[in-house]
């Protein structure tokens, strides 16, 4: 059973996120809130697996509310829902802290998954934002090559999770990361787990930051 905690502004539309999750057996609707200090209040009370946030809500906005969310050091993921499909949001979530950003167009069948894959440690990114995303951070990349060499994290990897590393920040599957250095899938998520361990990222969204970040990768052209 996933938690699930909704926060959005708007009661219609909270309303509408509940008819649907209570819907499928697999989810249970822990509570609602109105704005971000409701959200970050209901979150440290209720602990829930996944926190479906809105951006633009008055006081405290989403942004803001996630990154107290994830501070806080608790076991919610916060999924991040809006109708503005603008990179700086994106960006300004992922930063935060979010596993994942999805648009309020979504599917319901995509929202489903993108609450079970952000509930299983994973992370997701409405697809029509994920290329734009990366251009925005090679457009924000600074060299920091030395930055780089002298980074304890980094340090502390193998020469096999550096290069799991790397073909994370291109955004390789695990399907993918198996077919190009000749591994099972099960070795490849092994490798994935170490890594994100050692960089102590929560997961491969907050990954492929670092490795930009660090100029280890960078979006392949086309």
């Amino acid at each position: 059973m996933t938690t699930v905690l909704i926060v959005d502004d708007q009661q219609l539309q909270r309303y509408g996120f509940r008819l649907l999750l209570e819907s499928i057996p697999e989810t249970d609707v822990v509570g609602e809130a109105a704005h971000g200090a409701e959200a970050v209040r209901m979150t440290a009370e209720l602990r829930p697996d996944v926190v479906l946030m809105d951006v633009r809500m008055p006081g405290m906005d989403g942004i803001e509310a996630t990154r107290r969310i994830i501070a806080s050091g608790g076991r919610s993921r916060v999924l991040v829902l809006t109708t503005f499909d603008v990179d700086e949001y994106v960006h300004d979530a992922l930063r935060a802290g979010a596993s994942g950003f999805l648009l309020k167009d979504a599917r319901p069948d995509e929202l489903l998954a993108g609450i079970r894959a952000v509930a299983h440690g994973d992370a997701v990114i409405a697809p029509a934002l994920t290329r734009r995303l990366l251009d925005e951070f090679t457009h924000q990349l600074r060299h920091r090559t030395a930055d780089a060499a002298e980074d304890p994290q980094l340090a502390s990897l193998t020469d096999r999770e550096r290069e799991i590393l790397v073909a994370i920040g291109k955004g390789w599957t695990n399907g993918e990361i198996a077919d190009r250095f000749v591994l099972s899938e099960s070795t490849v998520k092994t490798h994935v787990g170490r890594v994100l361990a050692k960089i102590g990222a929560r997961d491969r969204i907050q990954a492929v930051i670092f490795a930009y970040d660090l100029g280890l990768a960078r979006p392949s052209s086309g």
